[in-house]
């Protein structure tokens, strides 16, 4: 009974928690999320954990098609928070589409292109 408390609890941390969020690959998802598991549920966490992890990251992943599509040369704007994965990004800086994938925008904050989720404005991913 422990043994699926535990379990649970490991799954519902990783599917809450924003560095679940941030997952920018499967293999990334599996790895943090076994590590995560583990630390709760032991070996059989682990595993849970791994496997909500991928999917999770397997969920995020971009395909390489937005990432080829997104212009450079717009004009960069300076944010003076830091800029990472799973954070949102401050009201003043503007998403632009990307062309073809209405699903995400883009912007290039301190010289970065980033590529953001523009319900919530959650950075997804940063390119360069």
């Amino acid at each position: 009974m422990k043994t699926r408390l535990a379990i649970s609890l490991a799954a519902a941390s990783l599917l809450a928690s924003s560095a679940a969020f941030a997952q920018s690959t499967t293999a990334e998802g599996a790895a943090n999320g076994a590590r995560a598991g583990g630390e709760i549920g032991g070996p059989v966490g682990a595993m849970v954990g791994g496997t909500v992890g991928a999917a999770v990251g397997a969920g995020l992943e971009i395909p390489n098609a937005v990432l080829g599509g997104i212009p450079r040369g717009e004009p960069s704007v300076v944010v003076h928070e830091r800029v990472v994965v799973g954070e949102p990004l401050p009201p003043a800086v503007v998403l632009h589409p990307v062309p073809n994938y209405t699903e995400y925008r883009y912007a290039v904050v301190n010289d970065r292109r980033v590529i953001v989720e523009p319900r919530t404005r959650r950075v997804i991913r940063i390119l360069d």
